[in-house]
């Protein structure tokens, strides 16, 4: 049975991404009032048992406020500065206003590679788990101060995706300056019409997003949308919503306007899960429409079906596979280096060892390490579900 819109209470772990222009006015800085109001709602879903975890933007823009730095774009330098200088204040402002109803809360910085490699990946995860143990509210952001442009999310919205799969929440909450997803952006196209359930992210959803609405928002629609695919495919269903208001995520259960993404009805393992959700794939395989077919049956990917190899990527890195269509169909994790892999593309498996000089792997991405995403996984369950019809 596919899930249905629920209130927030009714969720049992709950990750809320606020936007810096909700929290931050550019002129006067943090908005106390707003940040103590939505701890109060974040106090009362906790009362009620649902467990929070709150991805808060805002410290560059806080920072670039209490330095006094000009309007428009900032330098990698400038920004990492700003952040610095602002982290301090966001975690002291969010600790005092949980701290009025007795809540504790914990800070946590992630990088990219905290998430994108494994083993942080679950060192960061046990972190999240243990402190929503001891009764705390993470308050978790990218770590600006020293991440890298090439080496980082660049924005909280695919940020608070991970964090969601990460911690296996059941819903994400992503507060902005908008209400929700529409056709067009509403500020550029009159007749933008709103979409209240998104029951999948096809590619017609993808083609709907817009840009940024601010200069301190980094994330627009686009991002909101990667978001959702990252969470929906873990089985977590995704709310867009206006943080415009006080307490907006009481508004939420009271009859304001938001945007409901539907869960995937088959979510995949934990282990796939962070396989789908990787944002910088090392590599893509491009393959035919055998190795396609194979793929959708629950079979490897062996060499045979491999048409092309681009990127430099080493075994056990995360590449994409390109279907026939030239759309990524899936994710995994490649048995072999790229270099090896260009060498066998096409070739038989019992042809491996006269090519490399080694008895390598039959497949070239193994089923236990691979995971369809996008609009082949939501082909594969309209498949599913005509052929249940028809049973």
């Amino acid at each position: 049975m596919a899930a249905t819109r629920q209130p927030l209470s009714k969720h049992r772990r709950i990750v809320i991404k606020i936007g810096s222009a909700l929290l931050v006015d550019r002129a006067s800085g943090l908005k106390k009032g707003w940040l103590d109001a939505i701890c109060a709602d974040i106090a009362a879903l906790r009362k009620g048992g649902t467990e929070v975890l709150v991805v808060s933007s805002g410290a560059i823009a806080l920072g670039r406020t209490v330095l006094d730095l000009p309007k428009g774009p900032l330098k990698l330098e400038e920004s990492q500065a700003a952040a610095a200088v602002g982290q301090i204040a966001l975690a002291r402002a969010w600790s005092e206003s949980l701290s009025t109803d007795g809540i504790v809360a914990g800070q946590v910085l992630l990088t990219l590679g905290d998430t994108e490699e494994r083993r942080r990946y679950l060192n960061a995860r046990a972190t999240l788990n243990q402190l929503l143990k001891l009764g705390a509210v993470p308050i978790i952001n990218e770590n600006d101060t020293v991440a890298t442009t090439e080496i980082r999310y660049g924005d909280n919205d695919r940020l608070a995706a991970r964090v969601a799969t990460m911690a296996g929440a059941d819903l994400l909450v992503l507060l902005s300056d908008i209400d929700g997803l529409y056709t067009a952006p509403p500020h550029l196209d009159p007749d933008a019409r709103f979409l209240e359930t998104i029951a999948d992210i096809t590619p017609d959803i993808e083609a709907m997003a817009g840009g940024a609405a601010s200069e301190l928002s980094r994330g627009g629609m686009r991002t909101k949308i990667d978001a959702g695919k990252i969470a929906t495919g873990a089985g977590c269903a995704m709310i867009i919503a206006s943080g415009k208001t006080d307490h907006p995520l009481r508004a939420i259960d009271t009859g304001a306007r938001f945007s409901w993404f539907a869960p995937s009805g088959s979510p995949v393992t934990a282990r796939k899960t962070w396989i789908a959700g990787q944002l910088q794939p090392a590599g893509t395989l491009a393959i035919d429409a055998g190795a396609e077919a194979a793929l959708r049956s629950g079979k490897s990917l062996l060499p045979a079906g491999v048409r092309a190899v681009s990127g430099a990527f080493s075994r056990g890195d995360t590449i994409a596979i390109i279907g026939t269509g030239g759309r990524e169909i899936a994710r995994g994790l490649s048995s072999y280096d790229a270099e090896e892999a260009r060498q066998i593309a096409g070739k038989k498996s019992a042809e491996i060892a006269g090519i490399l000089g080694y008895a390598g792997r039959a497949a070239m991405v193994h089923r236990d390490d691979l995971v369809m995403t996008g609009a082949a996984k939501a082909d594969d369950a309209a498949a599913e579900e005509e052929a249940a019809a028809h049973a």
